[in-house]
């Protein structure tokens, strides 16, 4: 970016804050003058009314020029405008007042991505004005901004593109910009390109003008008033195929040409959801075209730009022949996810990063809801509880945060795009739609979505619109949904709600929940027809007084053996009692794990519900039993309960048929030996995993090596012979070898099932040959989800050499792309033949690493939790220590997931010194019942 020198500035260009006393640091601009603007978040003196954006990307230089024209509303007298630009160079810089043209001057301070424009007259309140600024940048070489991509053709040719990725804080890196979510405007676009490209972006294209030189000039409607982060072009090769909704919105999927054919599925799907959420929502699709692209190099799962949703091409593309159930599941959720965001943060947009959780915990809430009915055959109730249980997982250290929490800096909001905002925020919205009813919870967000509708918003407006909904003053008579819910509520025979006294205070319950961050344990005692109950902070930590002052408002539900029927009690205080109306035998509360808190039976109540499961485990429903599981098992990491009485718990499994508790069972169970792998206790770990494998024995033998049943009895199967393959389980491994060797033999042409490949190709990847097999038939394939498995298949090698080659090539994006370099780190990781390998790999490269994947970002805290959290020594804490402690804030030493890391570390460790004896004991006592050699 260039500089101007700047002249001393006349007394009307200050723009600081009302109270200058709070903050007296003078910033120095890049051009050595003082900067006129002390502040992370912009100034609101003038707000952005409409850009008028021209962009030429010159895909062979890999650069590109633009101009903007932003049409501004003068909001206090001032001489400057601050605004973003992230690493560009500003060719030209007007002010365009109806007195005439005049230049601006520029400066310029970086470490907050600002451009000050300095007006030599004043700007006065009321009056509208638009500034002309020329750019121009390079075209990105990390995810973000505007950034390259390219893709091999099957013969071996590279193509380019252009695409864009702005959220959260990149759109000032493509154009200069108002880059905060608040300072919403309307877009006009303009993209040049060569004739053997398109370009789309968020609006459809209105006409096409040939240029001089051979280039064509695509020219898009206006969009809609909207954030910057949702701004959105893409130029390159790819072809699209197309539908109509039944509104007349068109949707179109795009993908490079060699792979368009697998683009029917998410086609189809996009059609139905989006007619699903225009029914649900209750307004239509606002905009004339919803384009879904799949982009070659892309870091997240997918991004929802108004009109212009982008996705990886694992996200988007799927083969009925070769892609798996759970492809298919992933593809359709994550197509959902972006859809909902048309309304919940397209349409209605946090004011500010804070409370980044409405957009995506409601958009992963909407998931379930959405897919729920438009593809009943994927079962996806089956798996909402896991991201319950993955949210509480980071939910449980010191270092987490409120789900609606304080961000200021690009690396801070990058940091909130995890488990928290999106699991917790989802999790605690299912809560909520339980407690006040799915009929109520669908009319309050039919309120807010209208109420607020182009607008910003903050947590306080989503509760308001959930409470009073049936006040005359506040019903609107328009909206038949909302007539048609009251009028039943108001009928003797109406639902009526669970809960006592006066109308709910939706804040006062959800503030609790969305301002404090962790949740709450409930401790339950029964004492004959008496529950007490009493609540504190779950928390892994050895420093207790860091769970005083927490208290939540927890609806409580529970079922006995008494009755099914699920009852209901609103939890406010620290302690409380409820009766019941007999004595039971056993009680089991949050039905269904609908709430998001954990529950500890005191007294004889595990012993009680150990007995049940052992007996007549289908009393409770697949997601109580997987929630028991769950618990137990956590309940051993803070000293509630004893290991022994959580392996006892464990012994039903055996018995076990339903997914989610059985990949429960495997969840809680596996990270007790993965432990022992960083601790060299091959004798203790053999036995472990003995005790397993015979756990799950009956239900692996039962298992076809075919692809029938339901998705969910497909996802079970490919889960239970990857394990058995892994585990060295005789007739897995015999069996899957017996395929991988066909298949070989056949030049990789033989159909094996779909549901046994990560089985098949994870034994074949044993061997130099089998491996380097898999690693040409992944360089050749086109198929993106077979693709996945073989690379996580060769990243479970016992070959170090191979799992050396396969970051090194990650990470120069040869053949492997360095989008996949997170997954193949962490999966080496977990690799007992690889984790110091990945450990080694992520210190020596780490530079490298941040710089193109950005502080703060998801998949940063992704490889940096996935390399270290399964280590449990002393020695390898320090050594983690040292290296991050070696960082500067510049380079990372700031981020919360390393905070996170030594907390995990040091959980581990404290588990492992308390409970080793113990699981010592316990498997030398069911030694008797082990025939099985050790696998």
């Amino acid at each position: 970016m260039c500089c101007f020198r700047v002249p001393r500035m006349p007394p009307y260009l200050n723009v600081y804050p009302p109270n200058p006393e709070q903050h007296k640091e003078v910033l120095i601009s890049s051009s050595g003058q003082p900067f006129p603007w002390n502040h992370m978040r912009l100034p609101k003196t003038v707000s952005p009314l409409h850009y008028d954006l021209g962009i030429h990307p010159n895909l062979t230089t890999l650069d590109f020029t633009g101009v903007v024209r932003i049409q501004l509303q003068v909001h206090e007298d001032t001489g400057v405008i601050v605004l973003h630009a992230k690493q560009m160079q500003i060719t030209e810089a007007l002010l365009l007042a109806p007195e005439g043209v005049r230049p601006l001057r520029v400066l310029e301070y970086p470490p907050f991505h600002q451009l000050a424009l300095l007006s030599d007259t004043l700007l006065t309140r009321g009056r509208t004005y638009e500034v002309l600024l020329g750019f121009a940048a390079t075209l990105s070489d990390s995810f973000h901004g505007f950034y390259r991509s390219s893709y091999h053709t099957s013969s071996g040719a590279v193509r380019v593109l252009a695409s864009t990725q702005f959220e959260a804080t990149f759109a000032r890196a493509a154009f200069p910009c108002f880059d905060e979510p608040a300072f919403k405007a309307k877009f006009t676009i303009r993209i040049i390109r060569e004739p053997r490209h398109i370009a789309v972006s968020n609006m459809p294209t209105v006409k096409t003008v040939a240029l001089p030189g051979g280039l064509l000039e695509d020219h898009f409607d206006t969009t809609v008033k909207m954030s910057t982060y949702l701004v959105a072009y893409i130029v390159s090769d790819f072809l699209s195929v197309s539908r109509t909704t039944q509104r007349g919105v068109k949707i179109s999927v795009y993908a490079v040409p060699e792979k368009i054919d697998q683009t029917a599925f998410a086609l189809d799907t996009a059609v139905r959801l989006l007619d699903f959420y225009e029914d649900y929502f209750d307004i239509p699709y606002p905009l004339p075209k919803q384009d879904l692209a799949a982009i070659p190099d892309f870091q997240s799962g997918a991004m929802e730009n108004w009109g212009l949703t982008t996705y990886r091409e694992t996200a988007l593309l799927y083969d009925p022949d070769k892609s798996s159930p759970s492809d298919k599941l992933a593809i359709t959720k994550v197509i959902a996810h972006e859809l909902a965001h048309q309304w919940f943060g397209n349409l209605v947009t946090m004011e500010w990063w804070n409370d980044l959780w409405l957009n995506e915990g409601f958009a992963k809430f909407m998931e379930f809801i959405s897919v729920n009915v438009t593809n009943p055959e994927l079962h996806v109730d089956d798996f909402f509880l896991g991201k319950c249980f993955e949210a509480m997982e980071v939910d449980s250290l010191p270092s987490s945060h409120p789900v609606s929490t304080h961000v200021e800096n690009p690396m801070q909001i990058q940091e909130i795009f995890d488990d928290v905002s999106y699991d917790k925020g989802a999790c605690i919205l299912n809560m909520l739609r339980d407690f006040v009813t799915p009929e109520a919870f669908e009319i309050g967000i039919i309120r807010y979505l209208r109420r607020f509708s182009y607008q910003n918003t903050v947590s306080r407006h989503l509760w308001e619109s959930l409470t009073d909904l049936c006040s005359p003053d506040l019903l609107d008579q328009g909206d038949r949904k909302h007539t048609e819910f009251c009028s039943a509520r108001n009928r003797p025979s109406g639902a009526s709600k669970w809960y006592s006294g006066d109308e709910l205070d939706v804040q006062a319950i959800m503030d609790t929940w969305t301002l404090q961050e962790g949740f709450p344990l409930v401790t339950v005692e029964v004492r004959g027809r008496e529950v007490r109950l009493s609540q504190e902070r779950y928390l892994k930590t050895d420093e207790p007084s860091l769970t005083d002052g927490f208290l939540w408002q927890i609806p409580l539900t529970y079922v006995t053996s008494a009755s099914s029927t699920i009852r209901r009690f609103l939890l406010k205080t620290k302690t409380d009692v409820l009766y019941l109306p007999q004595e039971v035998d056993w009680v089991k509360f949050n039905v269904d794990m609908s709430g998001y808190y954990m529950v500890h039976y005191e007294g004889d109540g595990w012993n009680a519900i150990i007995n049940l499961l052992q007996h007549n485990h289908t009393v409770l429903t697949s997601n109580d039993r997987a929630s028991l599981v769950h618990d137990v098992f956590q309940l051993v990491s803070v000293g509630k309960v004893r290991l022994d009485t959580a392996l006892e718990l464990s012994l039903y499994l055996s018995r076990e048929t339903e997914t989610m508790a059985v990949t429960q069972g495997f969840q809680e169970l596996v990270p007790l030996y993965k432990l022992m792998e960083k601790r060299d206790m091959a004798a203790l770990e053999n036995r472990m995993k003995s005790y397993i494998v015979d756990l799950f024995r009956g239900l692996i033998d039962r298992q076809e090596w075919t692809d029938s049943g339901s998705v969910s009895e497909r996802v079970l199967r490919s889960y239970l012979l990857l394990f058995g393959s892994v585990r060295n389980y005789p007739p897995c491994v015999e069996k899957a070898t017996q395929l991988f060797n066909a298949w070989r033999a056949s030049g990789g042409h033989m159909s094996l099932p779909v549901d046994v490949t990560m089985a098949v190709f994870t034994v074949g990847a044993r061997t130099p040959e089998g491996w380097d097999f898999l690693f040409e038939r992944y360089r050749t394939s086109l198929q993106m989800s077979v693709k996945s498995r073989m690379k996580v298949a060769m990243a479970f090698s016992p070959l170090q050499g191979k799992l050396t080659r396969m970051m090194e090539q990650s990470l120069r994006g040869e053949v492997m792309k360095l989008q996949d370099l997170p997954d193949v780190l962490v999966t080496i990781s977990r690799n007992p033949h690889g984790y110091k390998l990945a450990w080694d790999f992520l210190r020596a490269n780490w530079h490298t690493l941040i710089k193109k994947f950005d502080l703060g970002t998801s998949l940063v805290a992704y490889m940096v939790n996935g390399v270290t959290n399964q280590y449990s020594t002393t020695e390898m804490l320090d050594e983690v220590k040292l290296f991050f402690g070696s960082l500067t804030e510049e380079t990372g030493s700031e981020m919360r997931c390393i905070q996170q890391t030594y907390e995990t570390i040091g959980d581990n460790i404290r588990w492992m010194d308390a409970h080793l004896p113990h699981l010592q004991a316990w498997l030398d006592k069911r030694s008797s019942h082990t025939v099985h050699e050790d696998l």
